[in-house]
Parts: C-alpha cells; sequence; structure tokens
C-alpha cells in the first residue's frame, strides 16, 4: 500500500510499498547489481592506457590508438541524454537497457583482438561505447531512484566501481606487452562484462514514479537544513537560462579532459622514462583505485562542508597531481610518480558525483526535463575526451610530456577557481520565477 504527500517546495513522494513487496528482496540488490556491472564496464575506458603500448606493438600508429579511446568517450558520454530521455518517458527499461548494453560491450575487446584497425573503431569506439553509455546511464539512474533519501552517497559507490573495478584488468593488461597474451586477455575481458552486465540486467527494475521507502519521512527529510534541495525543477532548457548550467558544463569539460589524460598515458609515460614496470602497474593501481574510491569520500566531505568548497578542493588536488606528474616525467622518481598517481586519482575521479549531486541540488531530481539536465551536463565529458585524450595524443608527439602536464595543470587550477561562481539558481540568482512540482 502506499500514500502520497508533499513536502513544502510542492514535491511529490509516494511512500510505500516497501521494496521487498516490490521486488521480493531487500532494495540493496538494486545497488550492488548496478556496482558489479559498473566494475566491468570501467575496464574498457580506464584499462586502455595499460592496452595501448600493446595495441601499438601491431604497427597501429600511436595516435590513432589513443583516439579509438576518445571516441569511445565521446559515445559512452553522449549517450546519457538519449538513454535518460527514452527512461524518462517509459521507452526503455532497466533491463531492457542493460541486455543491449551488454551485447555492445562483448563487442568492444572482441573487436581489439582480431588486429583490424578499421574494425575496431566500429567495434569498441562506437558500439561498445554506446553499450557502455547505456549501462552507465541506467546503472546511475537505478540507483538514484531505489535510494532517493541517499542518492548522492549511493550512486557515488556504483559509479566509484567503474574505476577501481578495472584496477586488475589494467594491471594485468600492461604485461601483454612483448609478447604477451594479449588476445586471450581480451577474449576473457569481453566475456566477464557481458556476463556480468546481462545477469545484473535481468535482475534490475524501476521503483514507481516518484517513489519513497516507507521507513523514512519526506517531509522532515526535506526540512533538514543540512541538505540543499532545488527551488523548482528546471527542463534542460531553462538550465540553460540560468547560466548555471553552461558554467557547470565548462567545468566538467575542462576537470574530465584532465583526469583522462592521466588514466590514458600514465603507461606510456612510465615506458618513456623507463620506469621499472612494476612500478607502472602500482602506480596504476594507486591512480584507478583511488580515482574510484576517492568517488565515496568526497561526497562524505562534501555533506559536511559543502558540495562546492569540496569541489574546488578536489580540482586543486588534481591540479598539484598534474605538477607531480611534470616532475616524474623529468626526474624519473619512483616516489614522485607514486605521489602524483595517488593525487591525480583522487582528484581525477571525485568530481563526477560532486557535479551529479550538484545538478540535482540546482535542478531537481523529480521532473523527467531535470533528470535529462543531469544527462546533459554529464554529456560534457565527450568533449573532454576529445582533448584530453584525442588532440593531448597529438600534443605529447608534437611537445613533451612536461609541457602537456603543466599545461593540464592550468586547466585544473582553472576549473577549480570557477567553482567560486556556483551559485544555486533560484535562490541566490535573479531568474525563471518559482515553479512547483505539479501533484
Amino acid at each position: 500500500m502506499s500514500t502520497s504527500t508533499l513536502d513544502f517546495l510542492g514535491r511529490r513522494y509516494v511512500v510505500g510499498p516497501t521494496a521487498e513487496e516490490l521486488l521480493g528482496r531487500r532494495r540493496e540488490w538494486m545497488l550492488w547489481l548496478p556496482w558489479a556491472a559498473m566494475a566491468t564496464i570501467g575496464i574498457l575506458q580506464y584499462g586502455f592506457g595499460s592496452l595501448a603500448p600493446a595495441l601499438t606493438e601491431r604497427g597501429w600508429a600511436p595516435v590513432n590508438v589513443f583516439w579509438l579511446l576518445a571516441l569511445w568517450t565521446v559515445c559512452q558520454a553522449g549517450a546519457g541524454f538519449p538513454v535518460a530521455f527514452l527512461r524518462e518517458r517509459g521507452r526503455i527499461g532497466p533491463r531492457s537497457a542493460m541486455v543491449a548494453g551488454a551485447v555492445l560491450l562483448l563487442l568492444g575487446p572482441l573487436s581489439l583482438a582480431q588486429g583490424s584497425f578499421p574494425v575496431a573503431v566500429a567495434g569498441y569506439s562506437v558500439l561498445s561505447g554506446t553499450g557502455a553509455g547505456l549501462v552507465y546511464a541506467t546503472c546511475s539512474s537505478t540507483v538514484a531512484k531505489w535510494f532517493p533519501e541517499r542518492t548522492a552517497a549511493k550512486v557515488s559507490v556504483a559509479t566509484g566501481a567503474f574505476a577501481y573495478g578495472s584496477v586488475p584488468f589494467a594491471v594485468a593488461y600492461l604485461f601483454t606487452v612483448d609478447g604477451g597474451p594479449l588476445v586471450p586477455m581480451l577474449v576473457v575481458s569481453a566475456l566477464v562484462i557481458f556476463l556480468v552486465v546481462f545477469a545484473a540486467g535481468v535482475v534490475l527494475r524501476d521503483p514507481p514514479a516518484n517513489w519513497w521507502p516507507p521507513e523514512v519521512d519526506p517531509r522532515e527529510w526535506a526540512l533538514d537544513g543540512r541538505r540543499m534541495s532545488a527551488v523548482r525543477q528546471y527542463s534542460p532548457r531553462e538550465a540553460m537560462r540560468t547560466g548555471v548550467a553552461p558554467l557547470m558544463y565548462l567545468i566538467l569539460f575542462c576537470a574530465s579532459a584532465v583526469s583522462l589524460f592521466d588514466i590514458t598515458f600514465l603507461a606510456t609515460l612510465g615506458a618513456h622514462i623507463d620506469m621499472p614496470l612494476v612500478v607502472v602497474a602500482a602506480g596504476t593501481g594507486l591512480l584507478l583505485g583511488t580515482n574510484g574510491a576517492g568517488r565515496a569520500l568526497a561526497i562524505r566531505v562534501s555533506d559536511q562542508v559543502g558540495r562546492t568548497r569540496t569541489l574546488g578542493w578536489v580540482l586543486a588536488g588534481l591540479g598539484i597531481g598534474q605538477l607531480c606528474l611534470a616532475s616524474a616525467a623529468t626526474t624519473g622518481s619512483v616516489a614522485i610518480l607514486l605521489l602524483a598517481s595517488l593525487l591525480a586519482g583522487a582528484g581525477g575521479g571525485a568530481f563526477y558525483p560532486l557535479f551529479a549531486s550538484l545538478a540535482r541540488e540546482y535542478f531537481g531530481d523529480q521532473s523527467p526535463g531535470a533528470r535529462q539536465t543531469h544527462a546533459a551536463v554529464y554529456s560534457a565529458k565527450a568533449f573532454g575526451g576529445v582533448l584530453g585524450v584525442g588532440i593531448a595524443a597529438i600534443m605529447v608527439t608534437e611537445w613533451s610530456y612536461p609541457v602537456v602536464f603543466m599545461l593540464a595543470c592550468v586547466l585544473a587550477i582553472a576549473s577549480g577557481a570557477l567553482c567560486l561562481k556556483l551559485r544555486q539558481p533560484g535562490r541566490f540568482l535573479p531568474g525563471l520565477p518559482p515553479r512547483q512540482v505539479t501533484p
């Protein structure tokens, strides 16, 4: 049985029935299944930098190899908005999205294994990139719907797995250089990704619209002074008119470009400065592990000190990480490289859930248009991939690693400074008149 209620901002909550009545199991299943799926699809993004040296040994031009990942990122991030549009209008459910994504993801490692560059572009970059976008958007939205009272914390757990879940595979890929078992490892990766995503997708379900767990009073929750809520539900067009959404888009573009540059080029940097493979493996584990684990930690910190302040600190840390990477590229210091991996990893992942939380708190999370705004902001990562992977590959070839890392430092620090200008629309800025959610 369910009851409908409104809070002081006019937001509607459908309280009950319990998750056990709806699912036949606890709602934690709707967290850990997406977590497992996210842990596997991240292999295709975060493990690619470790694969790059082995792929270039085939005779593929290094710049072309990195453009494979740049295009993959465009497809992955670009899929978010259309998936959100279809999901919010009931055109596609979590099960069908996940099953379709599993099939597309299977083609990614298999297309890299077969040795033809045009096939790799189609199979890995376009098809598996789109599949990863399907799964990422579906997992994030499903977790958010089942944990409406703890959305930021729970979504950060799931998205964190997108990075640290790839660590075993990314480290193993490093040993495919000089005749290692590249093709068998790619085939195994394809099977693991397909089976996990498919199995999770078969079980995933959405709760009823505006569902709320009956053990939490939504009106008391809404009155908690520590929690910022959007003053209205913004459509994507209205969010752009506030000027805040474009600023968030610009900041995310800059930050994602730097983060993607780090995770993509660490392995090639290690080879460039003749770093022992075991050190590169340790640095890769640190970079990717902290990239994922730092997401949940950043949300906890931001609950106490505020989202924008935490976001500024995170991006400052990312910038310092670039300075350390430039120093490691110049001196060949093992200690500095490991410190750089720690800083760049923590700063390069934590901003993603912070932006997702800010989008909900600034533009709302109940109307279809508001949820599409979240996906629109996230799509800045697509252009970040073009700059931080594709164009960066050309810059590294033409210039040097220290120079490009210094430019990345400037970009990260500038994006952190722009966070000072972020303000909640309608509360601190003049703009559109308040409009409540229609009961």
